[in-house]
């Protein structure tokens, strides 16, 4: 018996629940490309409806569904929500100095956005299933299965990956011998945002050497001009709504701004990462746009918010960005958290100039109606206040350590 006849058996000799009506989260993928055929053959579904959603991952992959979606003999419905990504999520993520652990939290939202989507239209269309591609050793699995569940309660989820135990060798074995119209790059394959790229998320080893040409943006620095590149960025209310000058949508600003800064040799994320699972994994990711913006955004909070503005904010944008990678999105705490995220960007408006060259960022100039930078009061070569009305306030801060000199020597001080 060969290896994929032995992949098949465990398949089929799978117990499987009885469905007839299935939306597919189709992305023209492998592992929504093999859940079509599995439908046809080991599911027997009487009615297979593949929704594509475009989250703005661009033209390349959303031909990709279409000419797999072909090949395959189904038509997808296709559903359009880029500007709620771009101008919610993403806009938000950017208010949220969006930060799991080193990764800007892409990923975690499209999955969650998807699912919502083809949730809702399952439900319209009276489907009694819902089929999706995550495996059970990720994330996606509790994204999906949470928003699912959530939009589309009482509708059987198949999780086949997961389900069937495949690993990604299992599906390129299957995606063979059944003739799925589906090639990888790298095992793992790639997920492709206009925020970030993740890059064969969960197949990468220890100390594997990652090849030049899987860069979709990115240049890696060593090969990276010799000229840096100046780039200036306007943002209003935590929001960049100008690139060198011109104003743009955010979803057109950081598709430019992806391949300016990707050329320079920015956008390079390799880390650790503590999964829903609380297992750690080696996720690699692209992102320049989101490295620039973060970069500057947290600058012009610097810049532009109080002291206890800016130490409360941390432990919201955590929580934040926590939610979003942990699959709860759809949690009432998210509306309780953006509601002081928002609010707090009222003031974070300013203009930045930044040079960018072979992978580093410096700040060449920063300029803002609301900044609360005064040096004609606080330089040490001003004379904006008299120095000596400090004395008798540097007495009254000091008045705890007084208090705990007098404690542990056990006697009362003079004075």
């Amino acid at each position: 018996m060969g290896k994929v006849d032995e992949i098949l058996k465990r398949v089929e000799s799978t117990p499987v629940p009885k469905v007839t009506k299935v939306a597919s989260a189709f992305s023209g993928g492998l592992d929504s490309c093999l859940g079509i055929e599995l439908l046809r053959r080991i599911y027997k579904a009487k009615e297979i409806i593949p929704i594509t959603v475009d989250i703005g991952q661009g033209d390349e992959e959303l031909e990709m569904a279409r000419t797999n979606s072909r090949k395959m003999g189904i038509e997808p419905i296709m559903i359009d929500v880029r500007d709620e990504f771009s101008n919610d999520w993403v806009a938000t993520a950017i208010m949220a100095n969006s930060d799991y652990e080193g990764y800007p939290v892409s990923t975690s939202m499209t999955r969650q956005l998807v699912a919502k989507v083809v949730a809702e239209k399952a439900v319209e269309l009276g489907c009694d299933a819902i089929i999706e591609g995550s495996s059970g050793k990720g994330n996606d699995q509790y994204r999906m299965h949470n928003v699912f569940t959530l939009f589309a309660p009482g509708l059987e989820l198949l999780v086949p990956v997961r389900d069937f135990d495949l690993t990604r060798l299992d599906e390129n074995e299957i995606c063979k011998a059944w003739d799925v119209p589906v090639v990888e790059a790298m095992t793992g394959g790639d997920d492709k945002t206009l925020w970030c790229r993740s890059i064969a998320s969960g197949a990468i080893d220890l100390d594997q050497e990652l090849p030049d040409d899987i860069w979709m943006w990115l240049t890696v620095p060593e090969k990276a001009p010799d000229e840096p590149t100046v780039v200036e960025l306007e943002f209003k209310q935590g929001i960049p709504v100008k690139l060198d000058g011109s104003d743009m949508p955010l979803d057109d600003l950081i598709e430019k701004l992806n391949y300016i800064a990707g050329e320079a040799g920015i956008g390079r994320i390799d880390m650790f990462e503590d999964g829903i699972m609380d297992l750690k994994s080696r996720e690699i990711y692209e992102a320049p746009a989101a490295k620039v913006i973060l970069f500057l955004h947290q600058d012009l909070e610097a810049f532009t918010l109080m002291k206890n503005q800016r130490f409360f904010k941390r432990g919201v944008d955590a929580q934040w960005a926590y939610m979003m990678y942990h699959g709860q999105a759809y949690l009432p705490l998210r509306n309780d958290l953006e509601a002081f995220i928002k609010e707090s960007q009222k003031n974070v408006t300013g203009t930045y100039k930044v040079k960018l060259y072979k992978g580093t960022m410096e700040i060449l100039s920063r300029r803002s109606p609301r900044g609360l930078f005064f040096p004609e009061i606080r330089s040490i070569k001003a004379t904006g206040f008299d120095q000596r009305k400090c004395k008798d306030a540097a007495f009254v801060r000091g008045l705890p350590y007084l208090t705990l000199a007098m404690r542990d020597k056990g006697s009362l001080l003079d004075g």
